[in-house]
C-alpha cells in the first residue's frame, strides 16, 4: 500500500462529507461513554476497513459503529450478533442521521445526541440538513489508505516516549488524526472559543500541558491537506525553531507548523520525512518549554520484545 496523492480540490467535498458521518458516529460515542481524559473516549481509530468507535456499553454488551470505506457503508455491530448498514453515499445529512438513529433502535440501541455539527462554520441540525452531500468512493479510500500509512509511522514516533502519551486517534470534530505528548505539568486555563465546541470541552482537553501533532485534509483558511504540529502553552521563540524537512512552515493565523502532505508523499523515504517532522517540532516544543527530556523519552520500540531495563 503506497501513499496515495490527495489533492485538496477533489478531496474536500469528499472529506466534508466524511466529518459529517463521523460526527453523528462520533455523538454516539459520547452519548455512551463515561467522559474519559482529554475526550479520548469518542475519537475514532483507523480500522482495517476504515474508521470505528471503540467497544461501546451497551446494556450489558456492546457496539460499535464502523465507517467501512472499502464496502462505503456504516456497519454498526453489537456483542449480540446484531449488525444494521447504512450507505455513505447519495445522502443529505438528515437522511444519514435519520436512518443511523433508526438502525440503533432496531438493534435496541436507541440513542440521543446533541445532533448538531461541532467545529464548523454551519450549524443546521443533522435532521435539518437536506443539502445533497457528495461522496467519492475511490477518494474516501485514498484518504483512508492515507490514514493507515500515517498510523504506521505515528506508532513508531509514540513508542519513542516513556511519559504520558494519547492514543493514535481521529478527532471528527476537525476532522484529524493525532498523536499528543504530555510534559506531566498543569497547563494555564485554556481561552476557549473554539467555534461551536463548548469551553469546557476545550479546557479539560488542554488542562495539562502538551505538544500534538497530526494530519488535517484542509480547509479555506489554509487549502491543503498537511502535517501539523503545536504545543500548548506555546512557548516563547517556538514559531522560530527550525523544524524539518524542507517544506515546514509556521502558519501565525493557525499558531501551527504545516508541512504538506504531498512533501511526505513524493520524499525519497516518506516515513522518515514524517519521523523527521514529528521529532523535530517536538524538540523544539519540549527544549524551550523545558521539558524533563531525560526522563521522558526512549529509543524506538523494539518489535516482539520488551524494551531492555537497566
Amino acid at each position: 500500500m503506497s501513499w496515495p496523492a490527495l489533492r485538496y480540490e477533489t478531496l474536500r467535498p469528499t472529506a466534508e462529507t466524511l466529518q459529517l458521518w463521523t460526527q453523528i458516529a462520533g455523538k454516539v460515542a459520547v452519548a455512551r461513554t463515561p467522559w474519559l481524559n482529554h475526550s479520548w473516549h469518542v475519537a475514532l481509530q483507523i480500522s482495517a476497513r476504515g474508521l470505528a468507535t471503540r467497544l461501546l456499553p451497551n446494556g450489558d454488551g456492546g457496539l460499535q459503529l464502523e465507517l467501512d470505506l472499502l464496502s462505503h457503508q456504516l456497519v454498526i455491530r453489537t456483542t449480540e450478533g446484531g449488525e444494521q448498514r447504512v450507505a455513505l453515499a447519495g445522502r443529505t445529512a438528515a437522511n444519514f442521521f435519520a436512518e443511523t438513529m433508526q438502525a440503533l433502535e432496531r438493534l435496541g440501541a436507541r440513542t440521543r445526541i446533541v445532533a448538531v455539527p461541532n467545529e464548523l462554520p454551519e450549524t443546521t441540525p443533522f435532521a435539518a440538513d437536506h443539502a445533497p452531500r457528495p461522496y467519492d468512493a475511490e477518494v474516501a479510500q485514498d484518504l483512508w489508505r492515507a490514514l493507515v500509512q500515517m498510523q504506521r509511522v505515528f506508532g513508531r514516533f509514540r513508542s519513542c516516549f516513556l511519559g504520558k502519551s494519547s492514543p493514535i486517534h481521529f478527532f471528527w470534530g476537525g476532522a484529524d488524526l493525532a498523536l499528543t505528548r504530555f510534559s506531566g505539568r498543569r497547563a494555564p486555563p485554556h481561552p476557549g472559543g473554539v467555534p461551536h465546541l463548548p469551553d469546557d470541552v476545550t479546557r479539560e482537553a488542554y488542562s495539562h500541558e502538551v505538544s500534538s501533532a497530526g494530519f488535517w485534509p484542509g480547509d479555506p483558511r489554509a487549502p491543503e491537506p498537511s502535517f501539523y504540529a503545536y504545543a500548548y502553552p506555546t512557548p516563547p521563540g517556538y514559531a522560530e525553531a527550525k523544524v524539518e524537512p524542507a517544506g515546514a512552515r509556521w502558519d501565525p493565523a493557525l499558531g501551527e507548523f504545516l508541512l504538506p502532505y504531498d512533501r511526505v508523499r513524493t520524499a525519497a523515504d516518506p516515513d522518515e520525512a514524517l519521523m523527521a517532522f514529528l521529532q523535530t517540532s517536538y524538540a523544539a516544543a519540549a527544549d524551550l518549554a523545558s521539558w524533563n527530556r531525560a526522563e521522558l523519552e526512549c529509543g524506538e520500540g523494539p518489535i516482539g520484545r520488551p524494551r531492555a531495563v537497566g
